[in-house]
């Protein structure tokens, strides 16, 4: 049963990869990226949608890192004071959970 899971997510890969590589191949024509002030860009029309992918998923993450930040610090209070209870101001009542 693994060894048939490990098959379907190789052939589940090859698929999305085929199709996004077929998408390429049928999007190869010119497109014009407007500006502000007449400025314009001409580029392959499947350059221009993977770098909207890329700039959005960068700004997807970097819209995460100051919840990661928090909870990273919040995880890190909370197994410093599972190690020395003594020197620790978090009590277990007070500490944040880890789903939010």
């Amino acid at each position: 049963m693994e060894h048939f899971m490990w098959l379907l997510k190789w052939i589940l890969k090859a698929a999305i990869f085929f199709t996004l590589f077929a998408f390429a191949l049928n999007n190869q024509q010119d497109i014009t990226v407007h500006f502000f002030f007449g400025t314009q860009w001409r580029a392959p029309q499947v350059l221009v949608v993977l770098l909207a992918f890329t700039a959005g998923l960068a700004v997807g993450v970097l819209g995460m890192v100051p919840r990661w930040w928090k909870q990273r610090r919040a995880a890190s209070q909370i197994t410093g004071a599972k190690k020395d209870p003594e020197k620790s101001d978090i009590s277990p009542q007070t500490a944040p959970p880890y789903g939010l």
